[in-house]
């Protein structure tokens, strides 16, 4: 009995040593980068991938070791999908699709997305095809193939709406047709992971995965007519009151979040879908949408959101990548040029001068949050290998943090002013 007290407790105190270290970590490196000009979320990227094996593990083995491991502790993992679980209600939650309604931008939005979606999708699949025997021959070359193809095609849609009200374009006309753009990506790509994940979750059977996508289909059918009806009375039985959440409902809606992340768990698809989808059921009510993300928002966002950084930097050695720099060059390319490229001529097809279309191009190119989360599923299920995984973190990284920049060169030339600095 003694021994297994002290075994809790030694595991205890790992748990709180690390949680420590990450959120600390993340919240001075999330303030430099905001000083910086870059997304708060880049620099707790950034303190992931320091105190993984790109940094920490490399110059201080012994300090990595003694503090996270040989591999994340499993309340750690835990608590990271928890996190990213809640994470992505609120990401459902604040989905905005009054956008995809405004009549002006929808066109130009419309086909903005399309491209922005099926170029970088077909030119990862290419990457996937022709790296598979290098990189991952022991992995189904299609599945393998397919998440290379979403990584490379998503937008991080929260990311982006960060950075619209960093450089205040949160209502310019290329902010609207970003942001609406970037809605429809996000959708998609949700649809298209979902999909791919069914599929290696079944081993590319094809009865067993047109069953999942029919029960995911079913699901989403269910919260559509009986779930939302279902949060719309809820949110009238418990108002808001002073900004401030009943006890009662926040306990009933953490419930529902877990119920339908364990249903799509059932279903062969991540628990994080059943985040998202029960965040889309209450995105119409913005009194709960706005004093959720105060009194919850803010702390999965300081406490949740390090551990998942730092879970995935715990997995990313991009020292190891010295023998693939010539494949870290194609993802590169493939990922930058495919997404700014399209953008630009779609862009330029809708109207905008070639200065506008650069810059949506610019935006269109912001990845960081959703690319991670595509990242850890496919790795999760086996089909991504260490070195591409590496290769899409770092891409993931790298297109975010040129956006704050390109928006700096690119804005003045529109008479936008861009502020001089930002606050932490």
């Amino acid at each position: 009995m003694t021994s297994s007290v002290h075994a809790t407790e030694s595991l205890v105190f790992s748990v709180l040593l690390q949680l420590i270290v990450m959120i600390a970590a993340a919240r001075l490196l999330h303030v430099a980068a905001r000083k910086l000009g870059q997304p708060g979320a880049v620099g707790e990227i950034v303190a992931g991938l320091l105190l993984g094996p790109s940094l920490l593990g490399w110059a201080a083995p012994g300090v990595s070791l003694a503090l996270f491991g040989a591999k994340p502790a499993q309340a750690v993992t835990i608590l990271s999908q928890l996190g990213l679980t809640l994470l992505m209600f609120q990401i459902g939650a604040e989905f905005e699709f009054a956008h995809l309604k405004e009549r002006q931008p929808r066109r130009a939005a419309l086909l903005i997305a399309a491209v922005s979606l099926a170029v970088p999708f077909g030119l990862g699949v290419m990457v996937g095809h022709y790296s598979h025997d290098r990189l991952a021959p022991a992995i189904d070359t299609n599945i393998y193939s397919l998440f290379i193809g979403v990584a490379m095609a998503i937008t991080a849609l929260p990311i982006l709406g960060r950075i619209l009200v960093q450089f205040d374009l949160q209502r310019h006309k290329l902010g609207v047709v970003a942001i609406a753009a970037a809605a429809i990506n996000d959708v998609v790509g949700w649809i298209l992971l979902a999909m791919v994940s069914a599929l290696a979750a079944a081993q590319l059977s094809w009865g067993a995965s047109l069953i999942q996508l029919g029960g995911l289909a079913a699901l989403i059918v269910f919260a559509r007519f009986a779930l939302a009806p279902l949060a719309t009375w809820l949110v009238q039985r418990y108002p808001v009151e002073e900004g401030v959440l009943s006890p009662s409902l926040m306990a009933i809606i953490l419930c529902l979040i877990f119920g339908l992340a364990i249903c799509t768990f059932a279903l062969g698809v991540f628990a994080i879908f059943g985040g998202f989808l029960a965040g889309l059921l209450f995105h119409r009510h913005l009194d709960f949408v706005a004093a959720w993300r105060r009194q919850v928002g803010g702390f999965v966002l300081v406490f949740f959101l390090p551990i998942f950084f730092t879970f995935t930097g715990l997995r990313t050695n991009l020292l190891g990548l010295s023998g693939d720099l010539d494949w870290l060059a194609v993802v590169l390319a493939a990922a930058i040029l495919g997404k700014i490229v399209p953008v630009y001529l779609a862009a330029r097809a809708s109207g905008f001068s070639s200065d506008e279309s650069w810059t949506l191009g610019s935006l269109m190119n912001t990845r960081a949050l959703m690319e991670l989360i595509v990242l850890n599923v496919g790795f999760e299920l086996g089909f991504l290998p260490p070195s591409i995984f590496a290769m899409l973190v770092l891409m993931a990284v790298l297109t975010t943090l040129m956006t704050g920049p390109l928006l700096q060169l690119l804005l003045p030339r529109l008479g936008h002013r861009v502020a001089a600095g930002i606050e932490a």
